[in-house]
């Protein structure tokens, strides 16, 4: 059997272009039929570790951030839009729509990984902020989801709440930090090699088929 190539995804659910990223990468991988070879883990990162518990309109929250207008805002999302068509992915920007805190997700994504189903829970989670007007800071909607994909509402109620498991997604972002990355999406390659930001299908082609030996 020939080896397995493991790839950490580090991302956050808030950020589009992780989705158009993973899209791509996903598509080269089905290309080189390497689906049954590749591991895929994700890995935590919050854009917004200090986002209040009410969110922030997503308008004021990159003009605050970024200085963008809401021409800027409006382009971005246009932009964005065409590369998530393209890929398959639908994003459906309203003008309620806020950024929101994503701990409380990303706890529930390690319990879901722990469970074998936290890719199935982070492409929900996607879809659920991204295309279906959902604040996934909201515990009930956290639940609902991760009930969709399989698991225990009861014991991922509990994950979220865990403190402790809180605590280790904190010190595994800082860890992830500590090894120089600073931007997301950043897919790294048999922990050794990595490629930050959303590349084209072709370039995430050219590195696995390198690693797969093609």
């Amino acid at each position: 059997m020939k080896d397995k190539i493991k790839l950490d995804i580090v991302s956050d659910i808030v950020c589009p272009w992780c989705i158009v990223g993973y899209k791509h990468l996903e598509a080269a991988i089905d290309e080189l039929g390497l689906q049954d070879r590749v591991e895929i883990e994700w890995q935590p990162f919050e854009l917004n570790p200090n986002m209040p518990a009410q969110g922030e309109n997503l308008r004021a929250h990159v003009l605050r951030k970024y200085g963008a207008t809401r021409e800027d805002s409006d382009k971005a999302r246009a932009n964005i839009s065409g590369f998530g068509a393209e890929c398959g992915f639908k994003f459906d920007y309203f003008e309620e729509m806020k950024m929101v805190n994503t701990r409380d997700a990303h706890s529930l994504l390690d319990f879901a990984h722990e469970q074998g189903l936290q890719h199935e829970l982070k492409q929900r989670l996607f879809s659920a902020f991204f295309t279906e007007h959902k604040d996934i800071s909201d515990h009930s909607v956290l639940l609902a989801e991760a009930e969709t994909v399989g698991l225990n509402p009861e014991q991922a109620k509990l994950a979220i709440n865990d403190t402790d498991r809180r605590d280790a997604i904190e010190r595994l972002e800082r860890q992830w930090q500590q090894q120089g990355i600073s931007g997301v999406p950043t897919v790294i390659f048999n922990r050794s090699s990595a490629m930050t930001g959303a590349h084209p299908q072709s370039s995430y082609k050219d590195v696995l088929k390198e690693l797969a030996g093609l």
